[in-house]
């Protein structure tokens, strides 16, 4: 989608089905680190969860090597290191997500990707999975900015960190819930033009 596309968007977009997503990674940076694990949820719009999917990805031994100790530590600890070795191949995991879209969302859908930190994910999507990322919408749900805004106020949603992509999944949904339990919307709540 061009800027002049995004500038003739209606404010009334609605999301029917979400997209959340976790990958895990061998580190931060999409130039070096490589996706080592994919969990998608699709919800409703209201995030009662339709279809899961979750699948480890093989990767060259020299980027488990590479691994900071933290990440080292981190994906030895949850089982996940142990299972790279017979994972399925990053395309094959890219064309499952794929196929899992075509299955909830029309060719014409905006879909929505949401989680912790989703921006992150979305780096290593455009790199890494080129043909997810052009069937993703430009605007994302990302439940960091609402935990952020949520602090301030005296709410912590407590966390497990249990590193596993499906598991992270369900914890964005969860936590992104407990926000909206804990914040009072007005019905119908329109904020003038001049205001």
């Amino acid at each position: 989608m061009n800027e002049t596309d995004k500038n003739k968007e209606p404010n009334n977009f609605k999301m029917e089905k979400v997209l959340w997503l976790d990958l895990e990674m061998t580190g931060l940076s999409p130039e070096t680190d490589v996706i080592i694990e994919a969990a998608a949820i699709i919800t409703d719009k209201d995030f009662n969860e339709l279809e899961a999917y979750q699948n480890v990805i093989k990767q060259e031994r020299r980027y488990l090597e590479e691994m900071d100790s933290w990440n080292q530590k981190c994906h030895r600890k949850s089982g996940l290191y142990d299972l790279i070795s017979q994972g399925k191949s990053l395309r094959s995991v890219e064309q499952d997500l794929l196929s899992l879209l075509e299955t909830h969302f029309n060719s014409e859908d905006k879909v929505v990707i949401a989680g912790n930190c989703i921006y992150q994910d979305r780096n290593f999507i455009r790199k890494y999975m080129p043909r997810l990322d052009k069937k993703l919408y430009y605007r994302m749900l990302d439940v960091t900015a609402w935990k952020l805004i949520a602090q301030q106020k005296g709410y912590n949603f407590e966390k497990e960190n249990k590193h596993r992509a499906l598991d992270d999944t369900r914890e964005s949904i969860k936590e992104m819930l407990y926000y909206l339990k804990n914040i009072e919307f007005k019905p119908n709540g329109v904020l003038p033009k001049n205001s």
